[in-house]
């Protein structure tokens, strides 16, 4: 079978930046599993991964814009402090959540201000992927009602 919508890939892969620091890798834990033409995965390697079937090894380099995005800086803005717990420790670098349950990174912080950062912490980096294909099967009625593959252990929303 082949890689191709409304298959479930199962993937090992590595991620790593320009520079070649490893950002992510599935190497010695469980391979990952994605609902393929879903929008689970980054577009560029989705995109990438198209026909791909079982054993096939790949490397992807993903620009930012088919990534996480470019930066946009309408996506850095300010909260009041007193908005925050006191309790709460703020400092640059920290991930705190936002009102919708979106992942913020505190940028700077004063007695008055917290500055935020809702961009993905990936956004504006050309990734580079390293990726096998470890299986690919047509997906379960669940996994499409749901827009994204299961664990073969079950699945709880």
């Amino acid at each position: 079978m082949k890689a191709s919508n409304d298959m479930v890939v199962t993937m090992h892969y590595t991620l790593t930046d320009d520079s070649g620091t490893v950002l992510d890798s599935s190497a010695g834990h469980t391979p990952m599993n994605y609902l393929h033409g879903h929008g689970n995965i980054v577009p560029g390697l989705e995109k990438a991964l198209e026909g791909a079937v079982a054993g096939f090894k790949t490397k992807v380099t993903v620009p930012a814009a088919e990534g996480y995005g470019e930066i946009d800086p309408e996506a850095v803005f300010d909260a009041p402090r007193e908005h925050f717990p006191d309790d709460m420790e703020l400092a640059p670098g920290i991930l705190v959540t936002g009102g919708h349950g979106s992942p913020l990174t505190v940028v700077e912080v004063t007695d008055s201000v917290v500055v935020l950062d809702g961009n993905h912490p990936l956004a504006g980096k050309t990734l580079h992927f390293e990726v096998e294909i470890v299986d690919v099967r047509v997906a379960t009625r669940e996994e499409m009602s749901h827009g994204h593959s299961h664990s073969g252990d079950g699945h709880h929303h």
